[in-house]
């Protein structure tokens, strides 16, 4: 029975198991985190500029490396890749655990997040390399409920840890965790690389496109303490865009450049891409910010403020699915559209909730929330890659994954630095709970405002299912 289970021909089922905990730890991390930070807050005695460090620097740096995550996988094998990755994200996760003081949990995050980018990239790569086309759909469709399935449990297993034994833990656990997950793949991941390709890694956009993301991030957190007209400020302001525009002119003249910019001429993709960093930018403050709200301002244990986000998520489950089968039959554009606009609406209803409000008054904006943005995210995914050629396919997943983090942790910065501009009382304090729920209200108002604009931005650059195959049809003409 032994020798079966662990036969050759298994072995590809193997890998899948094993890519799928480095898949799950990436994706549980997104989400744990968010319900342990009052705790944290608590506990490390730190502001709340410093929790929003805590997210955006895995953000930052997740986002950043994505790209030349994959290409270093293609150049250097990328099982070695996936364990140098693993490696990374589960020491660095012992060092969360055991941090001290806030700025080394940041430092430790931020490692955090360069391990992520190093196996995010590899997991769909190995997938692909390791199944046959005929059973790499159902290994894919596991690689995808992997992944939803982390994003779901993540709060409420965060809640469960954070109430019944400590916050270090939500960092320790991935520990054993990625520890087996390490020897299963030595064992059973077959290395593989891109030789069909001449691949580089390109280090000055890497230091351009990073330091300007960190710059305008720095920024935005720290303009209400520091001063949004002081030299400092303005001083990051201007240096992020020098910096960004640099990386846009190096992009232009490298020959094998991080981020192919030739892409960007297809409308669809440059739109799906816009919308994946705006619907980010707009919906990764709610979850951070709703989860201080429930229980700094309403008093959920943190069980209770996980177990809240569980309609959103499973919403997300089921209607993603169907989403994705029925833009293969009309097209993204509507869908896309259609769902940002519902998204926009879930964050206007948080204007309802206050001081004294209960599950029942958020829970309408979640179900919307959850649906909306099921509606978006597959959708959004099929019209970016289906508008770029199959040779680029590796390189169009990298770039959108890195407009969904950009946009997420962008979206932290700008939402907290609205509501800190609201903080004028103690924080635990009945007009300090006040302010807080006026900020929320501002910041929240904004995203709404900026989800509404991605619908707008999905309307006028993705094309119809029919508009795509006329252009096809003029193309193979004019061929």
């Amino acid at each position: 029975m032994k020798a079966r289970i662990f036969a050759e021909e298994n072995r590809k089922w193997w890998t899948l198991a094993a890519v799928a905990v480095g898949l799950f730890m990436i994706m549980l991390d997104n989400t744990v985190v968010n319900v342990a930070l009052p705790s944290i807050e608590r506990d490390l005695r730190i502001s709340i500029a410093e929790l929003e460090w805590i997210v955006t620097a895995y953000a930052l740096t997740f986002a950043a490396l994505l790209v030349t995550g994959g290409k270093l996988a293609d150049l250097y094998g990328r099982r070695r890749i996936f364990v140098a990755g693993l490696a990374v994200f589960t020491l660095s996760s012992l060092a969360c655990g055991l941090a001290p003081s806030a700025g080394f949990l940041i430092g430790a995050r931020a490692v955090q997040g360069i391990g992520a980018a190093l196996m995010s990239p590899a997991t769909l790569s190995i997938i692909t390399a390791t199944f046959p086309p005929r059973e790499r759909g159902q290994a894919i469709g596991i690689w995808a409920g992997v992944s939803a399935l982390a994003l779901a449990l993540g709060p409420l297993c965060g809640g469960l840890i954070v109430d019944n034994i400590d916050w270090s833990w939500i960092f320790f656990v991935n520990v054993p965790v990625g520890a087996a997950g390490i020897v299963a793949s030595r064992l059973f991941i077959p290395e593989s690389r891109d030789t069909s390709l001449e691949q580089s890694v390109d280090l000055p956009g890497l230091l351009t496109s990073g330091l300007g993301l960190l710059a305008v991030s720095y920024a935005l957190i720290e303009g209400n303490r520091h001063g949004w007209t002081s030299a400092e400020i303005v001083g990051l302001f201007v240096a992020a865009a020098v910096l960004l525009v640099a990386f846009v002119a190096i992009e232009r003249r490298r020959r094998l450049p991080m981020l192919d910019l030739s892409l960007f001429r297809i409308g669809a993709f440059a739109g799906a891409n816009v919308v994946a960093m705006l619907v980010s930018l707009g919906m990764f403050g709610v979850f951070f910010f709703v989860s201080l709200y429930v229980q700094n301002i309403l008093g959920y244990s943190p069980t209770k403020a996980g177990a809240i986000f569980l309609p959103m998520t499973l919403l997300i489950i089921v209607v993603a699915p169907i989403a994705g089968r029925t833009s293969d039959r009309i097209g993204s554009r509507w869908l896309m559209g259609g769902g940002m606009t519902i998204v926009g609406v879930s964050l206007l209803l948080y204007q309802r909730v206050g001081v004294h409000s209960d599950f029942w008054t958020l829970l309408p904006a979640m179900l919307l929330g959850g649906v909306g943005m099921a509606m978006t995210m597959s959708p959004m995914t099929s019209a970016a890659m289906g508008a770029v050629p199959v040779d680029k396919a590796g390189v169009g997943s990298g770039v959108l994954n890195s407009f969904r983090q950009v946009g997420g942790s962008l979206g932290i910065a700008l939402m907290g630095a609205i509501l800190a501009s609201y903080i004028h009382h103690p924080a635990r304090t009945a007009a300090g709970a006040q302010d807080y729920v006026n900020g929320l209200h501002a910041a929240l108002l904004v995203s709404a405002g900026i989800t509404f604009a991605a619908a707008l931005v999905a309307v006028l650059t993705v094309r119809t299912r029919a508009q795509a195959a006329a252009e096809q049809v003029l193309e193979a003409a004019a061929a």
